[in-house]
């Protein structure tokens, strides 16, 4: 048995993203076809319990504490550090350990993992608030809310379930800028979101697009760019370029971000007329999954309009397949439907919507295989 171990962990070594990925879903279909019924049910149910310990562990900072130290740590150590009573300390590190967070090495001994060493960074540490603070209420009031619906699309984006579970009118961003102690959790989790997977400056000829500029031409304009990280990956890779790299979004998403990134910030509400004209690229990653279609177009028009004959618009979403989606893209959808109204699309879904705005896809970048992350290169119609 551990010549298996060994072997599959010899083939993950070395192995691309797609085929780590392969692997990944391989063993959790090997996994689930020997489940017994207790097992699947147990599976099941013991989301919510690793997501919500997950978060007790952030919040006193346990991975933290584990990935610094050099050394293993008992419950009394991690007690004197943490301040959280020994007997309830020992329980939490026991479930933790339990399930992979941290690594168990004695009784009440415990030290870090691999793991620990991701929950420790403070852009995957706030991707478990966002996830439990804000979705997690969403999402537990979804069933309810299909019911008394009596299971229809949710189209709204101010009638979804997480009106119901905030109990709020307003649609599920303008709610946010209302609660700044929750949305800058989702400007971290963002920055961090495809960490350690292939990125689209991996896939996309962007130096073809750099070439022969006049130097006056805006280049690179992120639209609800956030706190800037793709533009400055971007610039990071063609630090000669003069010609600017735009990070567009609302001031109170923009105070927030780190001015030294070598990137411009420019304040914007992609919903009024784009300011800056005939740019090279416009680029929205992430933007138009979160709004049903008429919002959607709006998005893009509002951006042709302001486009260049040989500009192009990108657009970094995920493509759903037709067929055999991975559960990280359906879940994604099923996100973005209980808090939005709106959808992950699949590849019809896509030239239908960018018709509609008065664009045409010219091509579709794949970056990432099992999210089937793509660009989506559009130029007007």
């Amino acid at each position: 048995m551990d010549a298996i171990f060994d072997q599959i962990r010899a083939l993950a070594k070395n192995a691309d993203e797609a085929t780590r990925k392969k692997l990944l879903d391989g063993l959790d279909d090997l996994s689930y076809s020997i489940e017994s019924p207790n097992d699947s049910l147990n599976r099941i149910i013991s989301s919510n319990s690793r997501l919500s310990v997950a978060r007790i562990g952030v919040d006193l900072r346990l991975f933290n504490i584990l990935a610094e130290s050099p050394k293993a740590l008992t419950v009394k150590e991690l007690s004197q550090k943490t301040g959280a009573a020994p007997l309830l300390l020992s329980r939490i590190l026991r479930y933790l350990a339990s399930i992979g967070d941290v690594k168990e090495v004695d009784q009440d001994v415990f030290t870090a993992n691999n793991i620990t060493h991701v929950l420790a960074v403070e852009g995957f540490q706030a991707g478990v608030h966002h996830n439990f603070d804000t979705v997690g209420p969403a999402l537990q009031a979804l069933p309810d809310f299909l019911k008394e619906t009596q299971y229809q699309d949710i189209v709204d984006p101010a009638h979804t379930p997480f009106q119901k579970a905030w109990d709020t009118k307003l649609p599920a961003f303008i709610w946010g800028r209302s609660r700044p102690d929750l949305f800058h959790y989702f400007n971290q989790y963002m920055t961090v979101q495809r960490q350690g997977m292939p990125t689209w400056l991996d896939f996309y000829p962007y130096q073809e697009k750099s070439r022969g500029l006049d130097p006056d031409r805006p280049f690179f304009v992120d639209v609800g760019g956030g706190l800037g990280h793709q533009g400055a990956a971007l610039r990071s890779k063609l630090p000669e370029l003069k010609n600017r790299i735009i990070v567009q979004d609302m001031a109170s998403v923009i105070e927030h971000a780190n001015k030294d990134l070598n990137v411009e910030f420019v304040e914007h509400d992609f919903w009024q007329p784009q300011p800056i004209k005939g740019a090279k690229i416009y680029y929205l990653r992430n933007v138009i999954h979160d709004y049903p279609e008429e919002k959607a177009i709006l998005i893009l028009k509002n951006i042709l309009a302001a486009s260049a004959p040989d500009s192009v618009i990108l657009i970094d979403e995920m493509v759903v397949p037709n067929k055999g989606a991975h559960w990280q893209t359906t879940q994604t959808d099923f996100i973005m439907m209980t808090a939005l109204a709106s959808l992950e699309r699949t590849q019809d879904q896509w030239y239908e919507l960018t018709a509609k705005a008065g664009l045409k896809i010219q091509k579709m970048y794949t970056y990432t295989m099992s999210l089937q992350d793509n660009i989506i290169e559009c130029v007007s119609a």
